[in-house]
């Protein structure tokens, strides 16, 4: 059996990178821990890993919230604790009577520092304060380097993942019915709007998976995506369950509310 044809084309690199991580542990009977993951890698790794070999996997982000995880592949016997995901938590310390920090302004400077998207777990903000998850491999090269965020000036103080903020982000489940899974049927079925609107919004760059713009309409999603439209929020789509006697796609995703 082909595995790869089962994912996107522009996935077989991470698939392999998966089949070498489980031949590893298989050979080593060590555990093997990955970078930061976003869902639809984290779909991928949990299908190809699957639950009754002798290999097994678990997932943790700094708290059960997290969309980016790291994860741990380990021989079935094996028991974990959330230490051994070696995540780190810091707040920035800025002037926040005088200046605005945004997501993307934090990423943007994170991602400067030559550092890999997977290094960093979710950034939290709320009310005004700011927090972001690492890999803490990186932490003492981040409380170094990192000295501003846009034109602020701001300070790094490590803390214990039981202080992380609690962002209030509630998803809610609906079942949807489309004619395909073509990124812009999905999009006007979620958001009801016209195929032509959808379409639109795709050509002007508003729509991105897994954090990732997306410029072909015809685009196919797939399970464990995070697709998000400026202005309309965001979606997961949590399951596809397969077609309706009418032949449509019957699918279940999570809409931020």
């Amino acid at each position: 059996m082909n595995i790869y044809q089962h994912f996107r084309p522009e996935e077989r690199d991470f698939i392999d990178q998966v089949l070498s991580w489980k031949d590893f542990v298989e050979s080593s009977y060590s555990p093997k821990l990955t970078d930061f993951l976003d869902p639809r890698e984290q779909h991928i790794l949990k299908v190809l890993i699957g639950e009754h070999g002798s290999v097994k996997v678990q997932l943790f982000g700094g708290i059960s919230e997290c969309e980016r995880k790291r994860a741990l592949i380990m021989p079935d016997y094996l028991v974990t604790t959330e230490e051994e995901f070696q995540i780190s938590l810091f707040e920035i310390d800025y002037p926040i009577k005088f200046v605005t920090i945004e997501h993307p302004q934090v990423l943007g400077s994170l991602m400067s520092l030559g550092l890999k998207r997977g290094k960093f777990g979710d950034i939290l903000i709320k009310d005004g304060k700011i927090q972001f998850f690492a890999s803490a491999e990186i932490s003492d090269y981040i409380k170094i380097n990192l000295e501003s965020i846009g034109r602020a000036t701001v300070r790094l103080k490590e803390t214990t993942l039981e202080n992380a903020l609690n962002t209030d982000e509630l998803w809610m489940e609906q079942d949807i019915t489309v004619s395909s899974l073509r990124i812009d049927t999905i999009i006007s079925g979620i958001h009801h709007l016209s195929r032509q609107k959808s379409q639109l919004f795709i050509q002007q760059g508003l729509v991105k998976v897994n954090w990732t713009a997306i410029e072909n309409h015809s685009f196919e999603c797939a399970e464990g995506d995070l697709l998000s439209v400026r202005g309309f929020g965001r979606v997961k789509i949590l399951s596809i369950e397969g077609k309706t006697k009418k032949d449509k796609w019957r699918i279940v995703v999570g809409k931020q509310k």
